[in-house]
């Protein structure tokens, strides 16, 4: 079974910026999607960002342009970095996996369906954006 854990959460500053990141336990998957998703209180989990196997991606039109997700195959890490910071980005972070035996993983989809399409996750990273 694939294990994720998310690191690099904290307290940021508005306009500031901060780096998630989510260690990938050994896997043999060819194919697959990584994701952050993210959930404020009283409010559903959000996608925020996708990338497969490939090194494509999507992000979702909220943090566009500010955050950027990548991956380090080397490291078998998930990247999230999160640029111009907004009260609103405040929430538990947390990175997902969809794994597929075969077939692409397509980000736009994955981002579309949300946190059903994801079966792995990690525990979650607070992230507290102020003043």
């Amino acid at each position: 079974q694939v294990h994720m854990e998310e690191s690099g959460g904290g307290s940021g500053r508005l306009g500031g910026s901060l780096r998630l990141s989510c260690s990938v336990s050994w896997h043999t998957y060819t194919h697959y999607c990584l994701g952050w998703f993210r959930q404020a209180p009283g409010k559903e989990r959000e996608g925020v960002a996708i990338i497969d196997n490939d090194g494509d991606t999507s992000v979702s039109d909220s943090v566009k342009g500010r955050f950027i997700i990548s991956q380090d195959y080397t490291k078998s890490t998930l990247y999230l970095q999160m640029n111009s910071l907004k009260s609103e980005d405040t929430a538990m972070y947390y990175c997902a996996a969809h794994f597929r035996e075969e077939g692409p993983c397509y980000p736009d989809d994955a981002l579309e369906r949300g946190a059903a399409f994801f079966y792995t996750w990690g525990q979650g990273t607070q992230v507290t954006v102020s003043s």
